[in-house]
């Protein structure tokens, strides 16, 4: 059978702001570009002709499975988490978590949006989006949580309702299902059953953890505008900029 990339879908379609829908073509997410298919490769290469590739992961998650690359591909890493007190977006740090998953999953998504390493990191991914579009795709580890914040704060700039980001949010639930149960699967006779429970929380997202990451954008910043200024240091003409270049 032949199968996409993991989670991998195009931010197109959306309604954004003045019923103008956003471009098909441009903004790509997805989960990491690990061990890659011949088909695969060629989807990303020339179906979709990225030509930018942001990975959100860190360090080791970049050493163990490391993203395909191509000539002629500007690959930019930004660790978004690097600052994070908790850290619940690689498997490694859920099996850790003790039993507290889902409340270490909220406690990510407040990183998310206040972290020093999330606001550089995702203002530098915004930024470029600006100043340089060409056709990009963004991802994580299983490109859910960064990843999910990245395109809430992409949909969100084109004026997105919030109906269809959280459906695009949760898109990712049917899409990791097959890559979630491999992953279970495997670590079934290497971990308990609590931690088992753990893993497939985490491994899966909850519309209250996106809800919790603009909870803390509106406690910390009054309102959404308000947190691309002064959270994330974007121009004054940052939303104004994206609905040219991504909306049609």
């Amino acid at each position: 059978m032949v199968r996409e990339i993991t989670n991998w879908r195009s931010l197109g379609g959306n309604v954004g702001a003045d019923g103008r829908k956003v471009k098909d073509g441009l903004l790509f997410r997805c989960g990491q570009l690990y061990n890659l298919t011949a088909y695969q490769k060629e989807q990303v290469q020339n179906k979709y002709q990225i030509r930018r590739v942001f990975d959100f992961r860190g360090e080791e998650e970049r050493k163990q499975y490391p993203d395909y690359l191509w000539s002629g591909l500007d690959y930019v890493v930004i660790d978004v988490l690097k600052d994070a007190q908790v850290n619940q977006a690689s498997v490694d740090e859920i099996i850790s978590a003790n039993n507290q998953a889902e409340e270490d999953m909220l406690t990510t998504y407040e990183e998310l949006a206040l972290q020093n390493s999330a606001q550089k990191g995702y203002h530098q991914f915004l930024l470029t989006l600006i100043n340089d579009p060409v056709p990009t795709a963004f991802h994580c580890f299983a490109g859910k949580d960064r990843t999910g914040v990245a395109a809430a704060l992409i949909l969100k700039s084109l004026g997105v309702s919030d109906e269809q980001i959280f459906a695009d949010y949760l898109k990712t639930i049917k899409a990791r299902k097959q890559e979630n149960q491999a992953i279970l699967d495997y670590l079934r006779d290497q971990l308990t059953c609590s931690q088992l429970e753990d893993v497939a929380v985490a491994l899966t997202v909850q519309k209250s953890y996106l809800e919790r990451y603009f909870k803390a954008i509106k406690q910390n910043y009054g309102d959404f505008d308000n947190y691309l200024i002064k959270g994330l240091d974007l121009p004054l003409d940052f939303k104004t900029k994206m609905r040219q270049i991504y909306l049609e």
